[in-house]
């Protein structure tokens, strides 16, 4: 994964929320316009999305992809359309809304396999470090990093809850036909609703 600068950041997290407002004040909106804003980033990593409501910090959406698929700069746009209207846990966001919420990317480096046993596996996952990427079969989940900390997980709960995220039982992080999967990730965030954007760092890693 490219080490992005904080004005790179800056860049990718004004480019989400120029998407999706754009998007809800213009019927037909053309990409190619906000692609333009970051056509400078050619890199191809793995990104999500992140919206919160502002001040409580409740979740409003996440989407994304864990590899990367095209520019950067195109992979943030498309994430944060999704995160914003796709997101089926919520319904679409709407224009009242948007001086009410916080953007935040997060930048995946390529997942790496955990190797070995279960209890091997979970001795390997670092909190506040990693995130995790669960596939078995058609089944596939993603949990950032930081959801681990914010909950308070350890590593057993956090595979717990990765399977639970991919629509399998909790207990199947045990077996060896499950494939796990680590990466970390680079996070720039909205201080406020179009506010400084900062890089975020997890602070407790254990």
């Amino acid at each position: 994964m490219h080490k992005y600068s904080l004005e790179e950041g800056k860049l990718l997290v004004n480019a989400a929320r120029t998407a999706i407002e754009l998007s809800l004040r213009m019927e037909h909106l053309k990409n190619d316009i906000i692609y333009k804003r970051v056509s400078g980033l050619s890199y191809k990593d793995g990104v999500f999305v992140t919206i919160e409501h502002y001040p409580t910090r409740t979740l409003r959406g996440c989407m994304g992809y864990h590899s990367g698929r095209e520019d950067i700069g195109k992979s943030v746009i498309e994430a944060a359309l999704s995160s914003a209207f796709e997101d089926s846990r919520f319904t679409p966001l709407s224009l009242k809304e948007l001086d009410h919420i916080t953007i935040e990317v997060s930048i995946l480096t390529e997942p790496k396999e955990i190797t070995g046993s279960a209890e091997t596996r979970n001795r390997k996952i670092k909190i506040g470090k990693d995130g995790l990427i669960v596939r078995y079969g058609f089944h596939e989940g993603l949990l950032l990093p930081i959801v681990a900390v914010e909950q308070g997980w350890d590593s057993k709960k956090f595979l717990e809850e990765v399977c639970i995220k991919a629509g399998i039982s909790p207990e199947m992080w045990r077996q060896p036909a499950v494939k796990f999967y680590t990466f970390e990730t680079q996070v720039f965030k909205e201080e406020s609703p179009e506010g400084n954007v900062i890089e975020r760092h997890i602070k407790n890693v254990h």
